[in-house]
């Protein structure tokens, strides 16, 4: 059985996605992938009235291999000051098998949780894809 490939470019650019937990509170993800190996990461928490309970931004190394998505987060910038991530501290570590990839959806599943993620692609330009 061969291993599916994707080319890493793919992923460079701006990504999206939100959830609703049990209890009815958004989370929003916006990624920034950038082609030198760099991430922004913010994830916002709303409750069910729409105001932000938490927000968080990490920023570190990205990479993809073959089908393997990987983040190494390096700080975190909270209330406007960077603070460097504790880098003996396994969660700042993750990694991902990719189940599709192309221009517009990113399909992912944590290598551990089993949690599928889907992020769509954003697009600044309408009509420009």
């Amino acid at each position: 059985m061969s291993k599916k490939t994707y080319a890493r470019a793919l992923l460079f650019g701006r990504w999206y996605r939100n959830d609703i937990d049990e209890q009815g509170n958004e989370t929003v993800e916006y990624a920034e992938l950038s082609s030198d190996g760099s991430f922004e990461f913010t994830f916002i928490t709303l409750d069910v009235n729409g105001v932000i309970i938490e927000q968080v931004t990490e920023l570190g190394d990205w990479g993809l291999v073959a089908d393997i998505h990987f983040t190494l987060t390096k700080n975190e910038l909270i209330n406007d000051e960077i603070y460097a991530a504790d880098l003996n501290n396994d969660d700042n570590y993750q990694v991902y098998k990719v189940l599709s990839l192309d221009h517009k959806k990113f399909h992912y599943q944590h290598r551990l949780t089993n949690e599928e993620y889907i992020m769509t692609r954003v697009v600044d330009n309408t009509g420009h894809c």
